[in-house]
């Protein structure tokens, strides 16, 4: 192989692999931080479920706009500004003395990391061939694992001797070393020179998953949720009635006739709806009521993350031999097994037991990534790699959104605007029993999605 070519490839790798880290590292270092933001700031634990909700609410409203304007315009340009977005976002939010201005920055965090996250995976695809994709997805995923795997130990020892604060000037330098790699990038990558940008169909799809997304996490405190939920819905609905008739949709449906990359994006979601929250409940529970401090919560957290980044690299590179559906269904599996092993935990269950629940779901959480992203990937044409990447993406971020937002609208209905701490125990861990209790049957449905793809080896290619 040509050794220019190699190098651009291998650059591509670091820059997407750098970037992959980032932006997960930041929200699992936040997690352990949650409730000394909400001593200092004074907030309840409605309220601060939004400093997680905010951030993922603005990254899943913008995630397929960005990805179908990288596949048009650039995906480098998209990535680049992404980086900087986000690095200038956690300037912000480490400054900020306002509950408000926190929010916000994360939001604005949101947005970084919508351009980041579709398009960095999208330019990683379009660079190696579909029978070296398994590996490199595998080491590109086995980053965000890697990220979630530090974020609670480094987060946690920040919080511990420094401040809060401190997680978000680390981002900022974090940041503007991604930035400074990517600028070394030379070329771009576009596949869809000609065709239009749809504005139409964004203003459409970016207000009404906000709307949605909104409405669902307020349900238990806004009387006018039900509303924000149906006006998300109304809109959702006309962008689908449009894209199916425009001449350069946003969202090519075409890409849903192919069972694997159907399947597969419905099971991310279902898989992030199920597991994105236990972090936090986990986080609250090891400080509140087994009153561990950041750094101790941080470091048992740790154990589920680190055996992530470990599985999810032989399993990318397993995907490329055999079936995504067998590896990712294993996985979903003993996620499930590992939420009905947290299912009884109360304010006496062992730091043991817990660190070995977090086993389980390292292990479920590695087998499933890693295939079903080669799956998505490795299923869809070229020009739509940008487009697939966001839709990849946003069944994350939307499985996220929805996992926050139970947990939010539980906390709302047990702890009733009452502080999420040690005096109120008994309601704490009835909140968290109660999403753990939806989070289990969300798995089997994700099993099932998984062992409906279809067979990915025997094609490989989407509808043109």
């Amino acid at each position: 192989m040509d050794s220019a070519r190699e190098r651009t490839r291998g650059h591509v790798l670091f820059v997407a692999t750098l970037a992959a880290f980032l932006t997960p590292f930041t929200g699992s270092s936040v997690n352990v931080a949650i409730p000394a933001i909400g001593r200092e700031l004074g907030l309840h634990a409605t309220a601060l479920s939004w400093v997680v909700t905010a951030y993922i609410l603005a990254a899943s409203a913008l995630l397929l706009p960005f990805g179908r304007m990288a596949d048009l315009y650039g995906r480098r340009k998209i990535f680049m500004a992404g980086i900087a977005i986000f690095t200038l976002s956690s300037l912000l939010s480490a400054l900020t003395a306002s509950a408000s201005v926190l929010i916000c920055g994360r939001a604005l965090q949101g947005v970084g990391s919508a351009m980041i996250f579709s398009t960095g995976l999208a330019i990683l695809t379009g660079v190696y061939e579909a029978g070296e994709r398994g590996r490199v997805v595998g080491i590109n995923t086995a980053a965000v694992y890697a990220g979630l795997s530090f974020g609670p130990a480094v987060g946690g020892a920040l919080t511990h001797y420094a401040s809060w604060r401190s997680i978000f000037w680390l981002n900022a330098a974090l940041g503007i070393v991604a930035l400074m790699a990517t600028l070394r990038l030379r070329g771009e990558w576009r596949d869809n020179a000609g065709q239009r940008f749809d504005l139409a169909g964004a203003l459409l799809y970016t207000p009404g998953t906000a709307a949605l997304m909104y409405g669902i996490a307020s349900a238990k405190t806004a009387s006018y949720a039900a509303w924000i939920v149906m006006i998300g819905v109304a809109l959702l609905a006309a962008f689908i009635w449009r894209e199916r008739k425009a001449r350069d949709p946003l969202l090519e449906f075409r890409l849903f006739r192919n069972g694997v990359f159907t399947f597969s994006s419905l099971a991310a979601l279902i898989h992030y709806c199920a597991t994105f929250a236990i972090g936090y409940l986990l986080s609250l529970y090891l400080q509140e009521l087994k009153g561990l401090d950041p750094r101790q919560a941080g470091l048992v957290l740790l154990s589920q993350p680190a055996l992530m980044t470990f599985v999810t690299l032989i399993a990318g590179r397993l995907s490329d031999r055999y079936e995504p559906r067998i590896l990712a269904s294993a996985g979903m599996g003993l996620t499930f097994l590992g939420i009905a092993l947290l299912m009884p935990v109360d304010a006496s269950t062992s730091v043991t037991y817990i660190s070995v629940c977090l086993i389980v779901l390292g292990i479920g959480f590695g087998l499933f990534s890693s295939p079903n992203t080669n799956a998505i990937m490795s299923s869809v044409p070229k020009p739509h790699y940008g487009v697939a990447s966001a839709a990849l993406s946003s069944m994350r971020l939307l499985g996220q959104a929805l996992s926050m937002s139970l947990v939010t609208f539980m906390f709302a209905r047990h702890l009733e605007g009452r502080p999420a701490t040690a005096a109120h125990a008994p309601e704490l861990l009835q909140g968290m029993h109660a999403s753990l209790q939806c989070f289990a049957p969300l798995c089997l449905l994700a099993v099932l999605a998984s062992l409906f793809r279809g067979r990915l080896h025997s094609k490989r290619s989407a509808p043109s």
